[in-house]
């Protein structure tokens, strides 16, 4: 969620921006005080009543009410704008031109302009009450997901926020706890899912191929020194929370895919997971290589190890390993690595190995050979092709089977359980790091329903 925007002249005063800032580290510091981890274990939590899996009646058009528009979140509405039986009907930001720059694209398109909430931080919740909408979806700082969320679901709409859901435990069991109550979806949009690679691999593991998988890998590795550090967008709020937390902030785009493919809360689920941070060293460097000698930031101190490295164990034995390393120089990898009795499937470079049916034994086909056969229906449509928009359309799928389920009045793809249980690595980890990697334990947010519910099927767009 990065903008970037030409520095304002310091000469023609303080502006708004300034202002925001001058006031980023020391909020989101304040708001992760007020947040930190959950005193309560995770067995100690009150059980509410479980309801499974649902579907809501269909709609023939999914009215949407927007928070946050910046870099991403510009995105997202980018993609709605071209899928069929939406109507943006309010957007929500800080920052007036954000929602002046949506109103804008959305007249363009030729839809009618949304009302707009630009009052402050907490005007979404005046969005939530007011507006006659189906689903508020956001894509803002992480901070505001589970607030949002939870206004939503409170004003009887349904809610779809950017990644993590949550980054405590109270904010987990929060909007499990809302959603059961409300009756209303909870949906997290990780794009990471719907890649033609991520899904590539969840096909070849549903037609067993892969056999019977016993292990997987997933990672967030990327570069993200320069986003930090910016003026501007994500450099606003992101860079604060290394000041004040240590473990796997950003854990979902790596665990999401892999967690389909081992059918996680669709017969497997999430036990323990064991952590460890090593030194932190790379945002120091920037500070020092990058930074001018008067530049306040300089004057941070930051606690985040470069690399976390995160085990978890499934109930049904299973293993997967988490790495989450951004402040350190290196390309881009997901890993996306899926371990099976039949094979092994491996992302960046993406490569097969099917025993018995590669080409030479021990030795990795390239992706593309088994395209063919295994290609996801959903990369395969006419519907979705054209659609390179966003991450290379993986963001535009994300969001077209949204907005499919609710008008089909299917179960989304994701649930509330899946937000929850994926986003407390957050916290887990946090904590598992704090105290000499002892494990910590998953809360099965489905109280046992992991063992019924079906898996994701292969699904046509």
């Amino acid at each position: 969620m990065t903008d970037h925007a030409t520095h304002p002249d310091p000469a023609a005063g303080p502006t708004r921006r300034d202002f925001l800032r001058a006031g980023a580290v020391a909020g989101v510091g304040a708001a992760l005080g007020r947040f930190g981890f959950d005193p309560l274990p995770a067995a100690a939590r009150r059980q509410g009543p479980l309801t499974a899996p649902f579907a809501v009646p269909p709609m023939e058009v999914v009215r949407i009410g927007f928070v946050g528009v910046g870099g991403q979140g510009t995105g997202h509405w980018e993609n709605l704008l071209a899928i069929p039986g939406v109507e943006l009907v309010a957007v929500c930001d800080i920052d007036e031109s954000h929602a002046a720059r949506a109103t804008a694209m959305a007249v363009k398109a030729g839809r009618k302009a949304p009302v707009q909430y630009t009052r402050g931080p907490r005007d979404f919740e005046r969005m939530c009450a007011e507006v006659d909408c189906d689903l508020v979806f956001n894509a803002t700082p992480w901070e505001f997901h589970v607030p949002i969320c939870v206004s939503a679901m409170k004003n009887g709409k349904h809610a779809a926020t950017e990644v993590p859901a949550a980054y405590t435990m109270d904010g987990c069991w929060e909007l499990v706890e809302t959603a059961e109550r409300t009756r209303k979806h909870c949906v997290m949009m990780e794009n990471c899912n719907y890649d033609r690679t991520e899904l590539m691999w969840l096909n070849i593991v549903r037609q067993g191929a892969l056999g019977e998988v016993l292990h997987a890998e997933g990672a967030y590795n990327h570069d993200l020194r320069s986003v930090k550090f910016s003026l501007d967008g994500e450099g606003l709020w992101r860079r604060a929370h290394a000041t004040k937390r240590n473990g796997n902030f950003y854990p979902t785009h790596g665990l999401g895919p892999i967690a389909n493919c081992l059918d996680i809360n669709r017969g497997d689920r999430m036990d323990y997971v064991v952590s460890m941070s090593g030194p932190s060293r790379g945002l120091q460097a920037w500070q020092r290589e990058h930074l001018k000698e008067d530049d306040v930031r300089r004057a941070e101190t930051y606690v985040q190890g470069d690399v976390n490295v995160s085990l978890v164990k499934t109930a049904n034995g299973r293993t997967i390993v988490v790495t989450h390393g951004t402040n350190l120089p290196r390309p881009y990898s997901r890993v996306n690595l899926v371990q099976g009795t039949k094979g092994i499937l491996m992302g960046y470079p993406d490569r097969v190995y099917l025993e018995g049916r590669s080409e030479k034994p021990h030795r990795w086909d390239p992706a593309e050979k088994w395209r063919a056969e295994y290609d996801h229906p959903l990369w395969k449509s006419a519907k979705v092709q054209p659609m390179d928009i966003g991450h290379g359309g993986m963001d535009f799928l994300e969001d077209y089977r949204l907005v499919a389920c609710l008008r089909a009045g299917t179960p989304t793809d994701m649930n509330v359980y899946d937000a929850a249980a994926m986003s407390s690595l957050c916290a887990l980890t946090e904590r598992s790091t704090a105290r000499r990697s002892a494990p910590q334990e998953i809360p099965d947010y489905t109280r046992g329903k992991w063992k019924t519910t079906p898996a994701w099927p292969v699904v046509e767009a």
